[in-house]
């Protein structure tokens, strides 16, 4: 599935969500969706736990 396709798909639940639901509903879809991305992405291996918490240059920031 390309990118295009889940985004399109990912816009309708949103656009669903936020009708049926009220905002609320949008923000909780909305939520849902990014933790899932990035747990799949984990999953799949493109993210490792240490990618959250290590400074972005790979040194520490020694003052």
């Amino acid at each position: 599935m390309s990118m295009a396709v889940a985004g399109m798909i990912a816009g309708m639940a949103l656009g669903f969500a936020g009708y049926f639901g009220g905002f609320g509903a949008f923000l909780l879809v909305a939520a849902l969706g990014a933790i899932g991305f990035v747990v799949g992405r984990f999953l799949e291996g493109d993210l490792e736990l240490g990618d959250f918490f290590r400074p972005r240059d790979g040194r520490r920031d020694r003052r």
